[in-house]
């Protein structure tokens, strides 16, 4: 396959970028590290300013600051790592889907599929279920009954939707993810459990993308939400009846326990925690492996847990945290004597 070639000032008037240095023409992308005369990459991490002078990229796209240790043809900009996804996306030739339904999908009466959509092998798709145009729906898909997919969705292959799930426009959904599922409800009843009915379903908002093998459980009365532009990666948990703000991130392992509420604009680090019931407010960070156990009111980044060190430090370190309670009770019974 032919990819398409720009020009350095060609790039600049698409992105509203100042140009610097030689109008070359690039025909792809690549790392500081390994990327050639055809090829533009990018400086936004200031570790790898070493690489950025002995790169042999035929544009570089930076920030004003680091124009100096550059000699060839450059690309200013603001935010180096956004304009770069969008010069990549110039260069990315997704497969192409042609309308129609294939003949191993079963697909109930009732559903109702746009002459636009793509149904793939093996797909499934229950009663009262509608497709919009454009869709494109991949092979061993399973959507179940009462579920709304608006325009230009896309599920990758063996996406399931079990019921009462209701996409926005744009959503994408990569393989092995699971929404609609039953939320977790159970309840104690003479020494053995018994389920609650998740009676609510889940709702996703225009432009989400949900990663691989991640699972949203539909709500018990209400609805699991998503809002607009929220980005799921790998094998996330989210809980039923959790909210979850508009243009949050979240990054692999990472999970979110029951009527939880994250705000807008949130970024929560690999492998993070969310207890149930809880509200964090909008433009907070979690770091990775950070546990949320009470709400969070003021915007800001927040941490928990201990730093990896050698076993027997840490071995040491957890010996004294259970002597803490005893040396404070101690030092305020100090403090009292010394009153």
């Amino acid at each position: 396959m032919t990819m398409p070639t720009f020009t350095a000032s060609e790039l600049a008037a698409r992105f509203g970028l100042e140009l610097r240095g030689e109008d070359c023409s690039v025909c792809g992308v690549g790392t500081l590290a390994d990327a050639n005369e055809t090829q533009l990459s990018f400086l936004a991490n200031p570790h790898y300013r070493q690489q950025m002078r002995q790169t042999r990229a035929g544009i570089v796209v930076l920030r004003a600051d680091d124009a100096e240790a550059r000699t060839g043809s450059m690309l200013i900009a603001r935010d180096p790592y956004a304009i770069y996804a969008k010069i990549a996306a110039l260069f990315e030739r997704l497969p192409q889907s042609a309308a129609g339904i294939h003949s191993s999908a079963v697909i109930d009466p009732s559903a109702t599929i746009a002459a636009s959509a793509h149904i793939g092998p093996h797909v499934c798709i229950g009663a009262r279920s509608t497709v919009a145009e454009g869709c494109v729906i991949g092979p061993g898909c399973v959507i179940g009954d009462d579920c709304h997919l608006d325009a230009n969705c896309r599920l990758v292959a063996r996406v399931t939707l079990v019921t009462r799930v209701h996409l926005g426009q744009r959503v994408l959904i990569h393989p092995g993810a699971v929404l609609g599922a039953d939320g977790f409800g159970i309840a104690m009843d003479a020494g053995h459990w018994i389920k609650v009915p998740q009676l609510g379903g889940v709702h996703i908002g225009d432009d989400c993308e949900i990663g691989a093998n991640t699972t949203i459980d539909r709500g018990a009365l209400e609805d699991t939400v998503l809002e607009e532009d929220v980005r799921l990666d790998n094998q996330i948990q989210i809980g039923h009846n959790v909210r979850i703000g508009a243009h949050t991130a979240m990054a692999g392992c990472s999970a979110v326990a029951g009527s939880a509420t994250i705000g807008r604009h949130c970024l929560i680090g690999g492998g993070a925690g969310v207890v149930g019931h809880l509200q964090v407010c909008d433009r907070v960070v979690i770091t990775a492996m950070s546990l949320v156990t009470h709400s969070i009111h003021q915007p800001g980044q927040y941490s928990s847990g201990t730093p990896l060190m050698d076993n027997r430090d840490w071995r040491k370190s957890a010996a004294r945290f259970k002597q803490l309670d005893r040396i404070a009770r101690r030092s305020a019974g100090g403090d009292k004597d010394n009153a």
